[in-house]
């Protein structure tokens, strides 16, 4: 039952998926069951963070992103690429022959997410000393944690830094730039190469924005097998030279834990990987953290070089990025006509248009619209939960016997789900064993069920 509240990226194909409910019991907001054997995802509760995608080990769970293709719709391509998808490669292989790599294979330009990084400092602190700022500022670049938010932790929605990311900032310098060229929107595609699953479901459906400024998204680990196999073979054949500078160490890094915290105002932490985070944010929540005036939270380990669609190890990754020696003078605009400008000489038009509008709380502990009939449901909630083993088992095909609680609240399933609901009722009478087998294979399927029936010789 999938409830389409948000885009999301990560899709279930029911073709493959054996229902081991690995997916189910990784899953931070509890947002997937086990229906007829099948994982179900409850759209109003995924955060798209992917930890499903990680473990699923027949790879049931895709992450839906445009084709590579796409990108000759238009006629300016431009590639818009994070730090870490350098990272990926071994250290002999420069961000220049990469870019020039992309080059070939279709894009008129590169740009590099992280110069947008330049404009989104000088915001960040002049947005923490506005009067009446709800401390600490959590910040808005992951949009998995933005959205783990408005869903787990809606009392904390205010906390959220109304400001771009990164990504945003240099698109709109890139839409900038093609627009004084006299370029058109409908000419010109900017397309991410993105890590992971919560940046394409962003871009598809930005929260605080009517419309992302990016055409497209391309999986990053599809494009990096294109690029690692032309580098490879290339030898010295001729190829396209691309406009390349090297970014400053902090912009590089952004993207890695500890990139963004130490560059804002104040106290500052920094947290990665979604359960550590939904560790911090309940203590935040209930008023156990203090005196904190800024938090960078990644739902990733590693942040953004533990993302999903990733390739290489991601300690290595952090590790090349930050130990990147600059090299590359930068070249002028006479050296390279067809280059951007610093996107500093765009900083006016950009200020205009770097703020977000409020985040919205989307809760999915609220059982009802109506607070009295919310108030009922929560009363029947805990009148399960007290009839309930709370052993967590997953047999009844949901993650914990509170969601179960919670879903049965919903009319969304049943008491005697619970195996040991079942086993109770049996032994009363009021369960046949029959019934108790079309309830298993309700939630499970007929395959398992059916495995173990005749049990004589064993």
């Amino acid at each position: 039952m999938e409830q389409n509240n948000f885009h999301h990226a990560l899709k279930i194909r029911e073709d493959l998926c054996i229902g081991c409910s690995h997916c189910m019991n990784v899953c931070p907001t509890e947002a997937i069951r086990v229906r007829h054997g099948k994982a179900v995802l409850y759209g109003d509760r995924c955060v798209d963070c992917g930890e499903c995608f990680r473990v699923c080990p027949v790879s049931a769970i895709i992450i839906d992103h445009d084709d590579f293709n796409f990108i000759f719709d238009y006629k300016y391509r431009i590639a818009l690429v994070p730090a870490v998808f350098t990272g990926q490669f071994p250290e002999d292989v420069s961000p220049q022959q990469i870019f020039s790599v992309l080059l070939d294979l279709g894009f008129t330009h590169v740009y590099e997410v992280e110069n947008g990084t330049a404009l989104l400092q000088e915001a960040m602190n002049e947005y923490a000393d506005k009067p009446g700022i709800s401390k600490p500022l959590i910040s808005s670049f992951c949009p998995a944690i933005v959205r783990l938010i408005q869903v787990k932790f809606p009392a904390l929605v205010d906390n959220i830094l109304l400001l771009k990311p990164p990504l945003d900032i240099s698109a709109l310098h890139i839409r900038e730039e093609m627009r004084r060229k006299g370029i058109t929107n409908e000419e010109a595609g900017i397309f991410y190469i993105t890590p992971c699953a919560a940046k394409i479901a962003a871009i598809k459906d930005p929260v605080g924005e009517d419309k992302s400024p990016i055409s497209g998204v391309i999986n990053m680990d599809v494009l990096f097998n294109k690029v690692y196999r032309k580098v490879k073979t290339r030898n010295n054949q001729s190829c396209s030279l691309p406009v390349y500078t090297d970014l400053p160490a902090t912009a590089r890094c952004w993207a890695l834990t500890n990139g963004e915290a130490p560059l804002a105002k104040g106290r500052t932490l920094a947290i990665d990987e979604i359960n550590n985070v939904i560790d911090f944010l309940e203590k935040l929540e209930d008023d156990e953290i203090n005196d904190v005036d800024f938090v960078e939270l990644r739902a990733c380990d590693e942040s953004c070089a533990g993302g999903v669609l990733t390739v290489s190890n991601r300690f290595l990754t952090a590790e090349r990025l930050r130990n990147h020696k600059t090299t590359t003078p930068e070249p002028s605009d006479s050296e390279h006509p067809d280059g951007f400008r610093h996107i500093r000489e765009n900083h006016a038009e950009i200020r205009k248009n770097i703020t977000i509008e409020e985040v919205k709380p989307r809760s999915i502990m609220k059982l009802d619209d109506n607070i009295a009939e919310a108030m009922r449901k929560m009363e029947k909630v805990n009148r399960i939960m007290q009839l309930l083993p709370m052993v967590d088992c997953g047999v009844c095909g949901a993650p914990s016997c509170q969601a179960l609680a919670r879903d049965i609240a919903l009319n969304q399933a049943n008491l005697h789900d619970c195996v040991f609901i079942q086993k109770i009722l049996e032994q009363k009478g009021e369960l046949s064993l029959e019934e108790s087998i079309k309830i298993m294979q309700e939630i499970w399927g007929f395959g398992k069920t059916n495995k173990y029936r005749d049990l004589k010789g064993l």
